[in-house]
This record gives C-alpha cells, sequence and structure tokens, in this order.
C-alpha cells in the first residue's frame, strides 16, 4: 500500500470513519411498589361485664358501686378504627315494660390511651391496647329498674 494510501486511510480512521463512536450517556427509572396490610384482632379477656342500680334505680350501670366493665385487648398494625355498636339485643324482667336507653362507653390503655368514649376512634400506631367497656341504662325520670335479671350485648368493632 503506498504511502499516500495509508495516510487517507489513517486520516479516515482518525476522524471516526472505522473506530466505533463512544456511547452516549442513557438514564431511566425503575419503580418499587409494597402494600402493608392493616390488622386488627380483638381479645376477649373478660367477655362478662357486671351492671348495678344507682340509690334511685333510675340506671343500671357497670360504673355504679359494685359493677365491673368487660375487658378485651385490641392488637393492630394501625390505620384501623375501633368502635362499640349500639345494644344489639336486651332483655328485662316482665315487670319492666318501660323503655331503656343503653349508652355503651369504652377507653383505651396501652398501645393507644384514649379516654372514655362512645365515639370511634383511630388506632395510629401498632401494638396492642387494653380496652374497658362500660354499658349504662337509664330510665325516663319517671320510670325505674323493676326487680329481675338485666343483660344486654355490645359488639366491638375495629376495621
Amino acid at each position: 500500500m503506498s504511502r499516500m494510501r495509508q495516510a487517507f486511510w489513517l486520516t479516515t480512521a482518525l476522524a471516526g470513519g472505522s473506530f466505533p463512536a463512544s456511547a452516549q450517556a442513557v438514564t431511566n427509572t425503575v419503580t418499587f411498589n409494597g402494600t402493608v396490610t392493616t390488622n386488627c384482632t380483638i381479645a376477649v379477656v373478660n367477655g362478662t361485664g357486671v351492671m348495678t342500680t344507682n340509690g334511685t334505680l333510675s340506671n343500671l350501670s357497670s360504673k355504679n358501686a359494685g359493677g365491673s366493665p368487660a375487658k378485651v385487648t385490641v392488637t393492630t398494625t394501625g390505620g384501623v378504627r375501633v368502635s362499640l355498636d349500639a345494644v344489639s339485643a336486651a332483655t328485662a324482667p316482665v315487670a319492666d315494660t318501660g323503655p331503656t336507653t343503653w349508652t355503651p362507653v369504652y377507653s383505651l390503655s396501652g398501645a393507644q390511651s384514649v379516654a372514655e368514649t362512645g365515639s370511634s376512634t383511630l388506632m395510629t400506631g401498632s401494638g396492642t391496647s387494653n380496652m374497658d367497656i362500660n354499658l349504662t341504662g337509664t330510665k325516663p325520670s319517671t320510670d325505674s329498674f323493676r326487680g329481675g335479671n338485666y343483660s344486654a350485648t355490645v359488639t366491638v368493632r375495629c376495621e
């Protein structure tokens, strides 16, 4: 090959004709997804509260002297609400024909503390909380509780 030809090929190669071009920088992104499932369990510690009357027999409550609350534990990952449903079943002696207003309330201690309330509570963190559930039955001012056995059922809800 003549010197002239060699010079031509060398010049062409140096100018990028025969050597590969340098790579261009390229970027892109990737996405990560995850799901944390909210979880809640209710364990009954003492499922039978005891209601007693006040001095005038106008209310029957687990908060009166000699009464005691029902107790459950609520364990959650957080992000759920706990609440009490209205009384779903109540029984009274045959002699008690007047109306009774039933009011369930609860308080929480442990992973989350809540003063006594009847409203729904958002559980913001994870852990176990102790729930004391009280129930009060109230008669109108012209009526009173009669002798006999009373019972009522309250549902604890976590959703």
